[in-house]
């Protein structure tokens, strides 16, 4: 696994956790839930590539094509 993906995970979460903490500071909870869903599709769309580089691997492997 890429140590990039790791760090690049690790800066979303970052950067979504001091938004969540200004918006509810601010009383903006409904904003801040939307942030928090933000991020968390950010970094699936980051893992579902890798996931399907995973599986073409796999296939390629086993023959299956």
């Amino acid at each position: 696994m890429e140590i990039d993906l790791i760090f690049k995970i690790a800066a979303v979460g970052i950067i979504v956790a001091v938004l969540v903490q200004l918006l509810k500071r601010a009383e903006r909870d409904e904003q801040a839930m939307m942030t928090t869903l933000a991020g968390l599709i950010v970094v699936l769309m980051m893992i579902i590539a890798k996931i399907a580089e995973l599986f073409d691997t796999i296939k390629t492997l086993f023959g299956f094509y």
